[in-house]
């Protein structure tokens, strides 16, 4: 069976895109199902989480070993550059199998403005020929997207077929789920004559998924919006016909800040305040996005 592909995106930043994406991507790993995470944020906060900074560092400093050394000639491929069961203790044991990582660094950003390919193909295309090379080995792979439609994000979005809308709950939020609908549908349009047979549907807007819920927030207000500028995309076929705001939402909690300083999903953290609370939003979560992928197929 062919893999999920999946891009967490909003045009808006800071609404917790990656402790979404880490999160829901090593529950899943936790469910036995073998998961590839992409990092193709400039910011590289999904590498530098997963692999702590003494691995990422090195990565950072010699240029090898991440997204971007597949875009220099003679260089390294995707397969050369994942990063096996990633997640590892202090003393290096493995301690999360099935999570793997394709990590990013600083020199991304060169993507946008230094790279000129020599075929003239976009970017996106030469991704997306490595990535069918090892797509088949996993059951679901996400594409942690910076906050724009630019070169890197395109690499995701064109080798994706699912995309999910983390927000909060405010207005800021709504405005990057509209900015990021109609920049979609353009890209899509503009990169279609690259799309071969057997890649599938491009990418469509499947969910939003609300993150970062405070204690006594009323959230009823702002998921109306959400879900009044929804239905209006629905109609309009800007979005999945299956699209729909998720029930499950993400408290905040500051174990997942921990979880970051000690380099491991909250999944694999142990126990610690607010620990149960915060795993059971993002389990939940993995477990309706996973079925929300076999009833979108099945339309």
């Amino acid at each position: 069976m062919a893999p999920r592909k999946i891009s967490f995106i909003n045009y808006k930043g800071g609404v917790g895109k990656t402790s979404c994406i880490v999160n829901v991507a090593a529950c899943l790993a936790e469910m036995g199902k073998r998961v590839l995470l992409v990092d193709l944020d400039t910011q590289s906060n999904a590498s530098i989480w997963l692999m702590r900074l003494e691995r990422w560092n090195k990565l950072n400093l010699n240029g090898q070993g991440s997204v971007f050394s597949i875009f220099d000639p003679g260089q390294e491929t995707i397969k050369d550059i994942i990063v096996k069961d990633v997640v590892i203790d202090r003393s290096g044991k493995q301690i999360l199998p099935n999570l793997d990582l394709l990590p990013t660094s600083f020199n991304l950003i060169d993507v946008e403005h230094e790279y000129q390919p020599k075929d003239g193909r976009p970017p996106y295309v030469k991704f997306q020929e490595q990535l069918a090379e090892v797509e088949n080995d996993y059951d679901f792979i996400f594409f942690d997207c910076p906050p724009n439609v630019l070169r890197a994000s395109q690499c995701g979005l064109f080798s994706s077929n699912e995309v999910y809308v983390p927000s909060n709950p405010d207005a800021l939020s709504l405005i990057g789920f509209t900015l990021l609908t109609g920049k979609l549908l353009q890209f899509n349009e503009r990169s279609a004559s690259f799309r071969r047979s057997g890649m599938g549907k491009p990418a469509q807007i499947q969910g939003i998924l609300f993150n970062g819920i405070k204690a006594n927030m009323d959230i009823e207000v702002p998921k109306m919006r959400m879900q009044f500028r929804l239905n209006q995309f629905r109609n309009q076929k800007k979005v999945s016909a299956n699209a729909k705001i998720f029930g499950a939402s993400i408290r905040d909690a500051v174990v997942v800040r921990r979880a970051v300083t000690l380099g491991l999903p909250v999944v694999s953290v142990g126990q610690s305040p607010g620990t149960d609370g915060v795993l059971s939003d993002y389990k939940a979560l993995a477990r309706q996005i996973m079925r929300h992928g076999s009833t979108s197929s099945a339309l």
